[in-house]
């Protein structure tokens, strides 16, 4: 079966239990429809770049899946009737990658990215 990641957004006024009980449902949609949960992670309330729905936060939510493809479009549709969630992104990818995502992952743990002040040639 193809694989998927999903991130969403759900509206910042509901509680952490209620944004990761969205993550529950709608893993239970995908596995009614055939497909499976690999993983799933809560990243918490966000600042957006700018204003959705007239919010400047949100609880953010990854998911991981292997699914067949109605079962992904079943699943962004109950998404996108849902009144508490606001974006949806799901991207079909080659591999799920080992471990936790980059948003999870401590900012000493992401590995050598190089000194990020500007160097001065004198």
């Amino acid at each position: 079966m193809p694989l998927y990641e999903h991130v969403f957004i759900a509206r910042q006024d509901l509680s952490n239990t209620q944004a990761e009980g969205l993550i529950e449902h709608f893993g239970t949609v995908l596995s009614d429809n055939g497909g499976k949960v690999v993983e799933n992670e809560y990243w918490g309330v966000k600042t957006m770049a700018y204003k959705i729905n007239k919010n400047r936060k949100g609880h953010y939510a990854f998911m991981r899946s292997d699914a067949p493809a109605p079962a992904v479009q079943e699943m962004e549709r109950l998404m996108r009737l849902h009144d508490d969630v606001m974006r949806v992104l799901t991207i079909k990818v080659d591999a799920h990658e080992e471990g936790p995502s980059a948003q999870m992952q401590k900012r000493d743990d992401r590995g050598d990215r190089g000194d990020r002040r500007p160097r001065r040639d004198n």
